[in-house]
């Protein structure tokens, strides 16, 4: 069966001002209604001067609590996208855009659910915490931090949402230029006695690397990372065991600016977050077409880099009726393999989480170092994030559809 086109079009039907530098984009798929979860996101294309850029976008709408499909974006100094979306879409322009993906989405259990958000991180964090409040009977604490009043984002839903759930949703405020930026003496003020709730954290790199660094445990920690591309982490033993309190990370393909340990912790920019998690160290997904479910898809999941050395075997590319063989080179990705045949594959973040580069595997065997896009079904399919996989056999072959 042919697999529905990886972009689809979207109507933008309303436009909500939130902040001066921030707008809501309420979006009517043209196939009808998306099925997302709280806290996944879309990656989008623009072409700007006639140059695709691809960027993902946390949806700040909940399916569970909201009729319209919103997705929140900030407006970045530089930011290509962002800048482009703010001074361009209208109501009733289209979007192009895939299908909601990502795991930073709400985990089950029945301790406290702890937000912490930095700028425009409270995106995904706003759409956890709708969908915490409406399906379960947890307390949600969120810390919102931003770089002063008029940058602070949803504060007005934020209000309404704690006003319908009394004593269940508390929301603390941190402006940079009022109390001085977070530090690990706030973090642990907020925490208080719920030092096992589950922490979500989004936001500029330093928030949260800080705010990671500071909690005391033993409760659960999900990420979702601003910025560019990852850097590969040392694959972990397989078979490793959890542990205790696991941190677990994902990058936004979208490029922002990481402001220096002196930046207010809100006042980045941030395009769009982008993500998925697991709760543990992660074993290398291993693909072969169809793709072998991997044990684990975390962020930490990765193979050692090995060294360019050519190798005996053959990499396969068909894209766009093009059909382009390089010779195979020990620990380069496929996309890597693609772009030095002379093609240009579609992208984005080269990390892992947003999907944009994602293609069958028809032939041979490849070890993807991180997923955080890609679902079981998708695996099962055949399909791997040609950024992040890495031949196992001698000759492999790719299709991009």
């Amino acid at each position: 069966m042919a697999r529905p086109p990886l972009f689809r079009r979207a109507k933008v039907t309303r436009i909500v001002k939130e902040t001066p530098d921030t707008r809501t984009f309420v979006l009517e798929p043209h196939d009808g209604p998306f099925s997302y979860q709280a806290g996944q996101f879309c990656t989008f294309k623009v072409v700007v001067d006639g140059k695709p850029y691809f960027r993902s976008y946390s949806m700040s709408s909940c399916p569970v609590t909201d009729t319209e499909f919103m997705t929140t974006v900030k407006r970045v100094p530089g930011g290509t996208v962002s800048n482009w979306m703010h001074d361009n879409l209208g109501e009733g322009d289209e979007v192009e855009l895939t299908v909601p993906t990502g795991r930073f989405c709400l985990r089950a259990g029945d301790v406290p659910v702890l937000g912490f958000s930095g700028g425009s991180g409270i995106t995904p964090i706003i759409s956890l915490a709708k969908n915490t409040l409406a399906t379960t009977d947890r307390e949600v604490r969120l810390l919102c931090a931003d770089r002063d009043r008029t940058s602070a984002i949803f504060e007005a839903a934020l209000d309404e949402l704690a006003a319908r759930y009394p004593g269940r949703l508390t929301v603390v405020r941190h402006r940079d230029d009022e109390h001085g930026y977070v530090d690990a003496a706030k973090v642990l003020e907020f925490v208080g006695p719920h030092t096992a709730g589950d922490a979500y954290i989004c936001g500029p790199e330093p928030f949260m690397e800080l705010v990671e660094n500071a909690l005391p445990g033993p409760g659960r920690i999900f990420s979702e990372r601003f910025g560019g591309a990852a850097a590969k982490p040392t694959a972990p033993a397989v078979g490793a065991s959890n542990s205790p309190a696991q941190t677990v990370s994902t990058t936004n393909p979208t490029a922002a600016a990481i402001p220096s340990p002196a930046t207010p912790a809100g006042s980045t920019a941030a395009p769009a977050p982008v993500a998925a998690l697991s709760d543990g160290p992660a074993t290398p997904a291993t693909a072969t077409g169809p793709v072998a479910p991997a044990a684990s898809t975390g962020a930490s999941a990765a193979a050692p880099v090995q060294s360019a050395a050519t190798e005996e075997g053959t990499v396969t590319i068909f894209l766009n009726r093009k059909k382009k063989s390089v010779p195979r080179r020990d620990g380069e990705t496929l996309l890597e393999s693609a772009r030095r045949a002379g093609l240009t594959p579609p992208f984005s973040c080269e990390s892992g989480n947003c999907a944009t580069c994602m293609a069958k595997l028809t032939e041979g065997k490849a070890t993807m170092r991180v997923n955080d896009a890609l679902t079981d079904d998708d695996l099962e399919e055949g399909y791997i994030l040609t950024c992040q996989a890495v031949p196992d056999t001698p000759s492999v072959t790719v299709r991009y559809e």
